[in-house]
């Protein structure tokens, strides 16, 4: 569902990050889900209402663009899992070793052999700067 409406994933993103903002440092959009790794503002500490608001605006744009979308009990949509996986990160270290769990999520998951076969990816990001070149892996 989210690769397949992806245009849709990134105005959701940017409209976000206008409005609660935001800096995304490593991204990865899969068919199911997404890993992400961003920094708010100094001072800030509230992920939860930018991922609550990204779903949301999400959620609207594929309701306006007809995407049958299935509400449970609570009148909620099942297209996002409730809850998210938060973590501060403590050093250099801890940093690049999410952001190359994040860049090599997709070959993980078998959807492609190189982190640079997947589009969804701002894995991409890092080879345009320099940070990274295109036949990147991570060191094991």
């Amino acid at each position: 569902m989210l690769v397949e409406n992806i245009a849709e994933l990134r105005d959701a993103f940017r409209q976000a990050k206008a409005r609660k903002p935001f800096q995304v440092d490593a991204i990865v959009v899969l068919p199911e889900h997404i890993h992400a790794l961003i920094t708010l503002p100094a001072g800030e500490d509230n992920y939860s209402s930018r991922w609550r608001l990204i779903k949301s605006l999400y959620t609207q744009k594929l309701l306006k663009k007809g995407v049958p979308l299935a509400a449970n009990g609570r009148g909620e949509y099942n297209l996002w899992q409730r809850r998210f996986w938060e973590h501060t990160i403590r050093d250099d270290e801890d940093m690049n070793n999410h952001i190359n769990y994040i860049h090599y999520n997709p070959v993980k998951h078998g959807l492609v052999e190189r982190a640079a076969d997947w589009p969804h990816s701002g894995f991409h990001r890092y080879v345009h700067a320099g940070i990274l070149p295109l036949d990147w892996i991570p060191k094991t």
